[in-house]
């Protein structure tokens, strides 16, 4: 089976995206970010032919259009864990890799980057600057719940989903900076 890249993301509507940029920049600010941080991520994806791209979109019934042709699938209900899981086993026996929308300085290399770990390796991980990550990809070996008890949200994050990979082989991407508040979109305009 073809690699496969999910893209983790709200559809773009105001007031449901990126809150808490949105109380920084104001709710239009935080939509125009968000919507145009993805689109950059899906079209350079999408102009790579090493692996399928969906957008993999919450809330399920979430229409709305973009520039860019994708497949979309809905997350499904649950905490992201949840989510996340469910988009992997969509992909029972290939390489699978979840990234999110809110990261401006991953690119389609990284993507590719983390397919070639997979290749000698069970997991691969992007660590963000606050403790959690902005990519995750596993081999077919995955283990039966990669998400358990994580504390989403938090500086735990990378940590607690360590604890499932106990025992399996795990690479690291280079750390990059989501974006959640103004001083992390300073930061990466820097």
């Amino acid at each position: 089976m073809r690699n496969t890249v999910f893209v983790f993301a709200r559809a773009p509507r105001l007031g449901t995206v990126k809150r808490r940029l949105a109380g920084d920049i104001g709710a239009r600010g935080a939509l125009r970010f968000h919507r145009g941080t993805m689109v950059a991520l899906l079209r350079g994806l999408l102009a790579d032919r090493h692996f399928r791209t969906v957008l993999a979109v919450t809330p399920d019934r979430g229409r709305f259009r973009l520039p860019v042709r994708v497949d979309r699938v809905g997350q499904g209900g649950g905490d992201l864990g949840d989510r996340m899981h469910r988009a992997m086993t969509r992909v029972a026996t290939g390489r699978v890799v979840i990234i999110g929308c809110d990261i401006p300085d991953a690119r389609a290399s990284d993507v590719r980057a983390a397919f070639r770990a997979l290749g000698h390796t069970d997991t691969v991980i992007g660590p963000a600057e606050d403790g959690g990550y902005w990519l995750v990809g596993m081999s077919p070996r995955r283990p039966a719940h990669p998400f358990a008890a994580v504390r989403w949200s938090t500086s735990h994050a990378l940590a607690d989903t360590l604890v499932n990979f106990r025992g399996r082989r795990v690479a690291f991407l280079r750390r990059l900076r989501d974006v959640d508040t103004a001083a992390d979109l300073r930061c990466c305009r820097g």
